[in-house]
């Protein structure tokens, strides 16, 4: 068993499932504080009618306030491809930091490109803390540290609080297995190195995922541990070597249609969250660049 050098507490985890977007939002809580940190808050948004809302946000708002928890952190661990994040909104109405891994930056110079926004900082100043690799900070009495997580994106990290990884796209449930790495930015072969460095936490660590796509119909699921990885991982039992892993995530990225918000999410969330500003007429746009996202499987 390596020694990473985290504190050995375990946190309170509290999971918010969103039906529309598949998606997980956790509070890590300090049992012996109450301070806590939120962990990929989601904004409320229907593609159909252009409506945004805060309703998962608010459900988390009620959640702290009902049980006397103090937010010490507001935590991304990727810019979304799927929904928007809810960040922005939270930090409003908290007053807590934000943070997200520092190869966010990589990404917003990407997407600045692809949307054209020849205004938009890509510094990463839209959120109050950049982590790096190995980075350390609390969580109430335990101890947190970054992983950096790349392969699903350019900045993909994994937070470690006490004995809970939140690996959001990384991995998956067993039964579903890994996450895709065909965005841009995206790799398969990053992807594997991230997913055994995640492997060689201790055994009993416990995993938490941002989706479950509830594969066979079944209840929404979303903890499992590094063990139950080990042995029952469906794409890591089939291909339990780099080059095997590498070959199975790409033909099966390239059977999968693109997510349907990549597009709308991205320029949201580039931004740290924050909805673009209302133009001169009071209303709010977002931008939709047209085949950019070339090669991409059509549903």
């Amino acid at each position: 068993m390596r020694d990473f050098g985290i504190s050995k507490g375990a946190p309170e985890v509290v999971a918010f499932f969103d039906p529309r977007t598949f998606s997980v939002q956790y509070i890590a809580v300090d049992p012996a504080t109450r301070r806590c940190a939120i962990i990929d808050p989601v904004l409320d948004y229907d593609e159909k009618s252009g409506q945004t809302a805060t309703h998962h946000a608010d459900r988390i708002l009620d959640y702290i306030r009902s049980h006397d928890l103090t937010v010490e952190w507001i935590l991304d661990t990727h810019p979304h491809a799927d929904h928007f994040s809810a960040a922005g909104y939270l930090r409003a109405q908290l007053g807590a930091p934000t943070a997200i891994g520092d190869h966010v930056t990589e990404v917003q110079a990407l997407w600045r490109d692809y949307y054209n926004l020849k205004d938009l900082a890509t510094d990463g100043s839209q959120w109050d803390r950049l982590f790096a690799d190995g980075e350390t900070f609390p969580v109430g009495e335990l101890q947190a540290r970054v992983m950096f997580s790349p392969g699903h994106t350019l900045a993909s990290v994994t937070y470690v609080i006490g004995d809970a990884a939140f690996v959001h796209d990384t991995l998956f449930q067993p039964d579903f297995g890994t996450a895709r790495a065909d965005f841009p930015g995206g790799d398969s072969g990053q992807l594997w190195q991230s997913i055994q460095a995640i492997l060689a936490l201790p055994d009993d660590t416990r995993l938490f995922t941002g989706h479950d796509y509830m594969p066979g119909g079944r209840e929404p699921a979303w903890e499992s541990t590094v063990a139950e990885q080990k042995r029952s991982n469906i794409h890591l039992v089939r291909a339990p070597d780099k080059a095997r892993f590498s070959r199975l995530r790409d033909e099966r990225d390239a059977t999968l249609p693109m997510p349907k918000l990549i597009l709308h999410a991205l320029q949201v969330n580039i931004r740290g969250g924050r909805l673009p500003e209302p133009e001169d007429n009071g209303r709010r746009y977002l931008r939709i660049p047209l085949d950019v996202l070339q090669g991409a499987r059509w549903e």
